[in-house]
């Protein structure tokens, strides 16, 4: 006993002159993981590894226990013992519950969480090379429908939970590093650490009048204390390629379609090209042009990006500097089509005191952008195949002898070359933001007090040229448009936040104030005439200076906001968090909002949520479940993104004829705008958490009722016709949202995961303060918002096929004198009779389909098997439909192309078609009418992501590892839609730029 005694003494003694302990932390792949946190159990003793995955730590005894951390991978905790040396390999864990979240002014663990949050991390978001990190949303995210845009740095459309508002900008907000924001387009990628996702009320509350559409968090990177300074640089290199280009009508179908017309003037035009171009040696009936503009005016296009980032930290600092260059060049031959962007980043925190941690971060982006010409994408959907893009016997075009369709019949020049060359767009984007802040630690480990100040300067400088030309036919002057925009916004938070653990008991509390500034300002002005005329070769005498005549109604010195000078916002907000013994979750936020855009100054947004973790009761015995949560949810939340009006009933003059004498008087108006108050949402949301088969099976899920009230809608009141505003709108989102994830490792060289998810979403008209429906879109092609049917749903007649033969006319249930008023012969469409009554009107007219998709899903799968990494990501989305207005141009002009599918599939007689009308009909006005032949169904499915990775690690004696990926964006896309692509933001295609496919080449090196 004495002996073992001894021994036991000696090894203490030991210890205790050497309490240090040292070692390497491993990721799967056997390689030194960076930024790893080792810490003291029970103590605020810890570290961080460095570059190459080392630490040092001393620690107080042979009883501590080590407790190693890190994102992504399993918390382990190792006793120390009388080891010196403890290595350790962490392995990856997907969706780990103690993972630590960004929420609104704090963090919080996900197992306790009451919320619906997503989250998606830098490696995930890097996989899509895009200028927006939105754009890798698509597909991973249920609930977030992103619709993708093709031109050079264009932002995608972002919905979170469908559509809430009829004039508010629907986007949600965005908070970076706690600054507000519409748009996160002058960020790099790569410098994002996470990006989170509030979906419910309950997790975006806080935000109070600005969170009704969701709500997306932005965290950027830092560097580590304790950190060997390390250099990353990453970046890809790619090409742009046109997918699913449409085909449209070539000469030989064009002039068939034409002759089967019967139009006398078309076939004319016919003969005219012949004339002009020759005749074609194959068919002598046709001119010998065949042009397809789609490929004329388009081809691939490249796409790059690069960044180097310097990480590093000591003890008290930790740092984080950035730059990065972006560059995509647009799909449009001729005109300047592309966006650059340059980034400059900087992230600093250090711990001044024990008490005090200091910090800020700079991010500074300046890009460029040439904006397509949309006009081409139109002209080269309607522009005949029968002349060519150059005409020599076009003499008195100038600059260039480009061809005029109107110089062989046409009504319009169609040729998109004219805008491709003879306009530049141009936008000069400034962006500076950033924030500093104090976090000061009152109690140690329970009381903390920040303060922060948020800052956002955009600067936007717009150029719009038109050069002088002349088309042969008509001489278009030059002019130019200049427009400088300047908007600044401040955030000063100042906030405390209470921990507090006792027994089974945790408590977390934070209560705060918050204030906010948005000014702008818009200068623009137009001049006509300039001289010398614009040319490419003097781009220094485009200036207003130099035009001849100055556009009055084209000069504006506008503030940017519409009844402020300065927008001013105060809040003040709390939030309680408890937990008790990590089955029992409670959560409440209240925000008190005040501001000067409305009248009503002061709203209050409340949220409650619980939860409940069935999987610690004691009564819970299922092996198979290792952990499920229950929770529930119910908040409100505000839209101040709309336009503020307060109005008054006013006295109009009128006048009247008696005899021969006219008497002027006055009439009282009572109508007039009164919006002095934002939107307000209501939502209800119930999930739950789970996962299963020792935490291989991870699934999370949520069924959501959204109501939106006070919508700001334009409603017609009785006796006076004229258009009021009110906030007397109601619309409702629901939904089910589901995700699940597998993720297993096989042994040490190969592991796997495949997930997937899918989001149901149904958008309703709850109210609009009276009128049972509202109008919007253009007279001829209707959208309409029905109490009980979806947002500015199509409406219009059902078409339910064309009519094969004379019998199924007289047998269509319509009146012989309707027959005859119609002239309705084989060949037309029949319209459904919706009441019966044997005619087609007003009354006949219904739903046919939303924008909004009913169904969006996406899934993932991937390895990987020591250093080689391979993962792939598909989605889609169905249940909603797309208005195909090019095709229903043909309402105002008839004298164009058509697409190859309807020129080869028109009712040609019996039996031929059941979908189109003859080539005649097309020209009817019967056919003409809006209905389902125009709206089509937007479903698609996509192969929206592959790469294949492989890292490197015995080059440079191992110490600097290569990783080289090959990455598909977009390969393939599926879909029905007689268009480009079926991604159509508001459901109406009538110019949109196309989607390529995006094939890159990327490098990963770290020093």
């Amino acid at each position: 006993m004495m002996t073992a005694l001894l021994i036991w003494s000696v090894s203490l003694t030991a210890f205790a002159q050497s309490a240090e302990v040292s070692g390497k932390i491993l990721d799967p792949t056997g390689f030194g993981l960076p930024g790893v946190t080792i810490l003291e159990k029970g103590t605020n003793n810890g570290t961080v590894t460095d570059v190459d995955g080392n630490y040092k730590i001393s620690v107080s005894s042979p009883e501590a226990i080590l407790v190693f951390s890190f994102i992504g991978y399993e918390t382990q905790e190792i006793p120390v013992g009388n080891q010196t040396t403890l290595d350790l390999t962490l392995q990856e864990s997907i969706g780990s519950l103690d993972e630590v979240l960004v929420i609104g002014y704090g963090t919080q663990k996900e197992r306790d969480l009451t919320s619906s949050i997503s989250t998606l991390k830098t490696e995930d978001i890097v996989k899509t090379p895009a200028p927006n990190a939105m754009q890798s949303l698509q597909g991973r995210v249920a609930g977030v429908q992103i619709v993708s845009n093709g031109a050079p740095g264009a932002s995608p459309t972002v919905r979170v939970r469908g559509v809430g508002s009829f004039e508010g900008n629907a986007a949600p907000l965005y908070v970076v590093d706690g600054m507000f924001f519409d748009n996160i387009d002058f960020l790099n990628p790569n410098d994002i650490e996470n990006i989170s996702v509030l979906k419910d009320a309950s997790a975006a509350a806080i935000y109070g009048v600005r969170a009704s559409n969701g709500v997306i968090l932005v965290t950027t990177k830092s560097g580590a204390y304790e950190q060997t300074p390390e250099i990353v640089y990453d970046g890809y290199f790619g090409m742009q390629v046109p997918q699913n280009v449409l085909k449209m009508a070539n000469t030989q179908q064009f002039a068939q379609y034409i002759r089967e017309t019967g139009s006398a003037p078309d076939i004319a035009f016919l003969e005219n090209a012949i004339q002009r171009y020759g005749r074609s040696r194959v068919d002598p009936t046709i001119p010998d042009v065949n042009t397809d503009w789609y490929s004329e005016i388009m081809s691939p296009a490249s796409i790059q990006n690069h960044s180097l980032t310097f990480n590093g930290g000591s003890a008290k600092t930790r740092y984080s500097i950035s730059g990065s260059y972006f560059s995509q060049d647009g799909l449009q031959n001729e005109i300047r089509n592309e966006f650059k962007r340059l980034n400059l980043r900087t992230k600093i925190d250090t711990d001044v005191k024990d008490w005090l941690t200091v910090g800020g971060n700079f991010n500074f982006s300046v890009s460029r952008q040439y904006v397509g010409e949309d006009a081409a994408w139109f002209r080269a959907y309607f522009a005949v195949p029968t002349i060519p893009v150059y005409d020599p016997l076009n003499t008195a075009a100038n600059p260039e002898m480009l061809s005029n369709a109107q110089q062989v019949g046409y009504r319009g020049s169609q040729n998109p070359f004219y805008p491709l060359l003879y306009t530049d767009n141009r936008n000069n984007v400034a962006k500076v933001t950033g924030n500093i802040y104090a976090d000061i630690n009152l109690i140690p480990n329970k009381l903390e007090f920040r303060t922060s100040y948020n800052y956002s300067l955009s600067m936007v400088n717009s150029r719009n040229v038109n050069f002088a030309y002349n088309d042969g036919v008509t001489e278009s002057p030059s002019a130019l448009r200049r427009q400088n925009e300047a908007r600044f916004n401040q955030i000063i938070d100042n906030y405390f936040t209470y921990n507090n653990n006792w027994g089974d008991h945790i408590l977390t509390v934070t209560a705060g104030q918050s204030f906010r500034s948005e000014y702008g300002e818009v200068l623009f002005a137009r001049g006509t005439g300039l001289s010398p005329n614009p040319t490419w070769e003097n781009e220094e005498f485009w200036y207003l200076s130099n035009a001849q005549n100055l556009d009055l109604n084209g000069i504006g010195d506008v503030n940017d906001n519409t009844i402020n000078s300065q927008l001013n916002y105060l809040s003040f907000f709390g939030r309680v968090a408890y937990n008790y013994d990590e089955r029992y979750l409670l959560y409440g936020t209240y925000r008190r909002d005040g501001n000067n855009k409305f009248q009503q100054k002061w709203g209050d947004f409340f949220t409650l949520g619980a939860g409940w973790v069935i999987s610690e009761e004691e009564f819970f015995g299922v092996d198979a479940i290792n952990f499920l949560k229950f929770r529930a949810s119910w908040g409100q939340l505000g839209n101040d993104g709309i336009r503020p009006s307060i109005g008054a009933p006013t006295l109009e003059e009128t006048s009247t004829a008696l005899g021969d004498i006219r008497y002027i008087g006055r009439r009282l108006n009572p109508t007039f705008d009164l919006i002095d108050r934002w939107e307000t949402t209501v939502e209800k949301n119930f999930g739950l958490n789970a996962k299963l088969l020792e935490n291989r099976l991870s699934i999370d899920a949520d069924y959501f009722i959204r109501d939106t009230k006070n919508l700001a809608v334009s409603i017609i009141p009785p006796v006076f016709r004229s258009t009021e505003r009110r906030s007397v709108g109601e619309i409702r989102n629901q939904g089910f949202e589901l995700n699940l994830t597998w993720a297993d490792d096989i042994n040490d060289d190969f592991s796997y995961f495949i997930g997937g998810n899918f989001a149901t979403l149904k958008n309703t008209v709850q109210s609009l303060g009276g009128p049972p429906s509202l109008d919007a879109g253009s007279a001829e092609f209707r959208q309409r918002s029905i109490v009980g049917e979806p947002y500015q749903a199509f409406f219009g007649y059902e078409a339910t096929g064309v009519f094969q033969n004379e019998e199924m006319i007289q047998s269509s249930g319509y009146t012989a004198e309707f027959i005859d008023e119609r002239n309705l012969v084989p060949g037309d469409l029949i319209f459904k009779d919706q009441n019966g009554d044997g005619v087609i009107n007003d009354q006949d007219r219904v739903v046919l389909g939303s924008f909004l998709p009913k169904l969006t899903y996406g899934a993932n799968l991937g390895f990987s098997w020591r250093d080689l990494e391979f993962s792939t990501l598909i989605q889609g989305q169905s249940g909603h439909k797309i208005l195909n207005r090019k095709r229903g141009e043909i309402i105002f002009t008839n004298d164009t192309n058509i697409d190859a599918d309807l020129a080869t599939n028109l009712w040609r007689g019996e039996g031929t078609s059941d979908n189109y009308p003859s080539a005649a009909g097309l020209r009817k006005g019967w056919n003409q009418n809006f209905s389902t032949y125009f709206v089509e169904d937007g479903s698609y499915f996509r192969i929206q992501n592959v790469q294949l990775a492989y890292t490197f690690r015995d080059i440079f004696e191992g110490k600097v590892p290569v990783r080289l990926t090959f990455t598909a964006e977009r390969p393939l896309t599926v879909f029905s839609y007689n268009g480009f692509s079926p991604e159509v933001a508001n459901g109406i295609d009538r110019q949109t730029y196309p989607i390529p496919a995006v094939y890159t080449l990327g490098l990963n090196v770290k020093f």
